[in-house]
């Protein structure tokens, strides 16, 4: 799969919720060859300092238009959301793995933790057209945080209790299959890090299978600088690259750290 590195015309930035956005722009190359779970690196500016590329999720993909998703946290993203139809970016990509949508199981269980909602409404597209039943679990702050559009089947769950369940998206996730019969399940999540630990244990302890789709920082996006390593629960080598080896891992495959933070 050839990877494209372009400037790529604008077509649409809009808020979906408080503090996040989505951008919409035109590539019919990127378009024939994105799969769920991969990413782009993308040069929001050349004026943004410092001036490297910043990951973002392939958050679905409509026609000859790709899009991403993002929440406003720095320099590089404050830059991209000023941009209008007919600027440009620098794109570079598809990079990265995808998520294990084509192996054998019965319901697809989908948990997003905040941002981490991003590469999902393209993963519920292809299921969708798979005709692969699936939950999604979303989990936010408040519901101002909320992120709907595109997913499929949702439960939400709220850290202040304004919108659905009062708590964590785990412990929602804990709730529904206490009471509801879910056939042979695996689990697709995408979120902060103790999020996607919380996830990685409740798997383990249910037996279920289990993929994360890992946030990191990344300034090339191709494995030169080794500046995104992910240490290893086993195997012969210690460390795996999240944009070479990843973003998607087999959940016992990952040791996280406590010192790890999103």
């Amino acid at each position: 799969m050839p990877v494209i590195n372009a400037d790529l015309r604008v077509t649409a930035n809009d808020l979906i919720a408080e503090e996040t956005w989505t951008l919409r722009f035109h590539s019919p190359e990127l378009a024939a060859q994105l799969r769920p779970g991969q990413f782009l690196n993308i040069l929001t500016s050349a004026n943004v300092d410092p001036l490297l590329r910043r990951p973002y999720s392939i958050s679905n993909v409509v026609g000859d238009e790709c899009e991403i998703m993002y929440s406003l946290v720095g320099k590089g993203t404050h830059a991209l959301s000023q941009k209008i139809p007919g600027d440009t970016i620098g794109v570079l990509g598809p990079l990265g793995n995808t998520f294990g949508y084509e192996k054998s199981f019965g319901t697809a269980i989908i948990i997003a933790g905040g941002i981490g909602v991003a590469p999902f409404p393209f993963l519920t597209r292809e299921l969708q057209q798979r005709e692969i039943p699936l939950i999604t679990f979303l989990g936010a702050r408040n519901s101002a945080r909320v992120v709907s559009r595109g997913l499929a089947n949702l439960h939400v769950a709220t850290d202040d209790g304004s919108e659905g369940f009062h708590g964590n998206v785990i412990a929602a996730l804990s709730a529904y299959l206490d009471d509801h019969r879910v056939e042979n399940p695996m689990i697709f999540a995408c979120g902060p890090n103790p999020m996607l630990k919380a996830a990685q244990a409740f798997a383990l302890d249910r037996g279920i299978a289990c993929e994360l789709s890992l946030e990191s920082e990344m300034a090339c996006g191709i494995g030169i600088c080794q500046g995104c390593p992910v240490e290893r629960h086993q195997g012969e080598r210690k460390f795996a690259l999240v944009c070479t080896e990843g973003p998607c891992f087999d959940s016992n495959d990952i040791l996280f750290q406590e010192q790890q933070h999103a």
